[in-house]
C-alpha cells in the first residue's frame, strides 16, 4: 500500500508533476486551487493499534473517520478535538492534514494538540517517521505536529499516532435568548468561572452552551447558569461539527479567528459565532480588504473557508518572517513543489 505512494511519489519527483493528494474528498473545497493528478491514500485503511488503557491510537491515514470514532466509542472514549465530517467520507489522514477542529476545541484542545507520531512520504518519496506511541513525547522538534494544518503540502500522512479521551460521564446543552453582545459577554464571563463548558454556539439571538464532565459537576453547573435545556442536542452539536445546516451553504463563507473577547464585528447579520466567541463565521459577500482588516482589528485573522478565491488567497497572506519560515518548510520536505501545489499558499 504504501510502496505504491513511494514509487508514484518518486516518479512524480522525477518529472516535476504535480500530486493532489486527497482521502475522502470531503474537504476539496477548503484551500486554494491545487493542480495535477490525484494520489488517493484510501488505500491505507485500519487501525494498526489501540491500547485503550493508554489512551493512544494508532491508525493509517485513509481509514474512515467513522470506523476510528465507533472503535473508540466501544471503549467509552472519543477523538476529543471533534474532526469534521463534512458529509461522512472523512478519514484521518484528512483530518490531521486540514488541522480542522469541531465545537470542543477550545476546550478540550486543537487536532495538532492530540498527535503523537506521523510516517509520511515527503516529496522526493522518501519515507519519513516523526513522534511516537506515548503522550511524553517531548524530545526534538515536534515535526508531527508540524503535520497538522499542512494541507498535505509537507508531505503524504501515511500513518497517525494519537492520544484519545474518555467520552465523560454526562452532558447537557443548555439555550439562552441574547443579542450577540450580550452573547459575546456571556461566553467570556463563562469562560473565567470553573464550569464544565465544552461548546457554545450563538446564532440568530440564541446561545447554546454545552456542559460535560461528571454528573455531579455537570448538574451543578446547571442549577447554576439556568437556561432551557435542549433536546437532541448530540444531533445539534453534530449538525454544527459538520456545517449541515442553511447557514453554511451560503457563499461565500468566511470564518474570522479573532480575540474571544471582541466586541461584535458590525458586519452584517448573517453570523455565527462559535468557540467562545474566538470563531465568527460569516455567511456575506463583502470586500477582502475590509474582513482582513477588521479581523485584523478585532486580533485575528480572516480565511475564505468556502467559496471562489480572491486574488490574495484563500489564507491571510503571510508576513515575511512566516512566509520565508514556509518557504524553507516547503524547501526541505517537497523541494519541487509537487505536494498539493498551491493549496496553501500560491506560491508553495
Amino acid at each position: 500500500m504504501q510502496d505504491a505512494i513511494i514509487e508514484r511519489i518518486r516518479a512524480a519527483f522525477e518529472t516535476e508533476s504535480p500530486l493532489i493528494i486527497q482521502g475522502g474528498g470531503s474537504k476539496t473545497f477548503y484551500g486554494n486551487a491545487d493542480e495535477g493528478e490525484v494520489l488517493s491514500t484510501r488505500t491505507l485503511t485500519g487501525v494498526v493499534d489501540y491500547q485503550p488503557k493508554e489512551l493512544v491510537l494508532t491508525a493509517r491515514a485513509g481509514t474512515p473517520l467513522a470506523e476510528i470514532e465507533a472503535l473508540l466509542a466501544d471503549s467509552g472514549q472519543m477523538l476529543a478535538f471533534e474532526p469534521p465530517h463534512f458529509g461522512g467520507r472523512a478519514t484521518l489522514g484528512g483530518a490531521i492534514a486540514a488541522g480542522l477542529s469541531g465545537p470542543r476545541r477550545p476546550y478540550a484542545g486543537a487536532a495538532r494538540d492530540f498527535v503523537l507520531g506521523v510516517r509520511i512520504v515527503d516529496g522526493t518519496g522518501q519515507p519519513l517517521r516523526f513522534g511516537g506511541q506515548v503522550i511524553k513525547n517531548v524530545a526534538g522538534y515536534d515535526v508531527s505536529r508540524l503535520m497538522a494544518g499542512a494541507l498535505g503540502t509537507l508531505g503524504v500522512l501515511t500513518e497517525v499516532s494519537l492520544k484519545v479521551l474518555p467520552k465523560p460521564a454526562a452532558e447537557v446543552t443548555l439555550q439562552f435568548e441574547l443579542n450577540e453582545a450580550a452573547a459575546i459577554h456571556t461566553m467570556n464571563e463563562w469562560a473565567g468561572q470553573p464550569l464544565p463548558l465544552s461548546a457554545t454556539s450563538w446564532h440568530a439571538g440564541l446561545l447554546a452552551v454545552r456542559l460535560s464532565g461528571a454528573a455531579s459537576a455537570v448538574h451543578a453547573a446547571q442549577v447554576k447558569l439556568g437556561g432551557e435545556q435542549l433536546r437532541d442536542a448530540d444531533a445539534f452539536w453534530q449538525r454544527l461539527r459538520d456545517q449541515t445546516t442553511p447557514f453554511f451553504e451560503r457563499r461565500p463563507l468566511w470564518r474570522l479567528a479573532v480575540k474571544s473577547s471582541a466586541p461584535p464585528l458590525n458586519l452584517g447579520d448573517a453570523q455565527w459565532i462559535e468557540w467562545g466567541g474566538a470563531v465568527r463565521w460569516l455567511a456575506r459577500d463583502l470586500p477582502v480588504k475590509t474582513l482582513r482588516e477588521t479581523a485584523q482589528t478585532a486580533g485575528g485573522h480572516a480565511t475564505l473557508f468556502r467559496g471562489d478565491a480572491p486574488v490574495d488567497g484563500v489564507f491571510p497572506p503571510l508576513a515575511p518572517a512566516m512566509a520565508t519560515l514556509h518557504r524553507a518548510l516547503k524547501q526541505r520536505f517537497d523541494p519541487r513543489g509537487i505536494l498539493n501545489r498551491g493549496r496553501m499558499y500560491r506560491e508553495f
